[in-house]
């Protein structure tokens, strides 16, 4: 039997798919008898590009995008084996990475 925890983190574009796959691996862990920390919020980051219209005409325009990375934090506390092979067997939404450490 497994003792000490599991860090869970996830990161995705969209917030609502990154908590609704957060809220899954809650669910899964708190199933099997395991206490959850969490999630906790990381700062999201950032990414502003600006892409110019045309190469001759508009060379002074451009669009402006933002991409934006959300991060969230799960601590798993005293898993058990059923908590392993839940997430293990988890399908998450399209679009969440998610990084495991034991």
């Amino acid at each position: 039997m497994p003792k000490g925890r599991i860090r869970v983190r996830l990161k995705a574009y969209d917030s609502r798919v990154i908590d609704r796959a957060s809220q899954m691996i809650i669910d899964s862990a708190v199933r099997t008898g395991a206490k959850v920390s969490g999630p906790v919020p990381l700062p999201t980051r950032r990414h502003d590009f600006t892409v110019i219209k045309g190469p001759f005409i508009d060379k002074r325009s451009g669009d402006h995008f933002e991409m934006r990375d959300h991060n969230r934090l799960i601590d798993i506390l005293e898993p058990t084996a059923k908590t392993i092979e839940g997430l293990s067997h988890l399908n998450l939404p399209a679009g969440v990475d998610i990084e495991i450490k034991m």
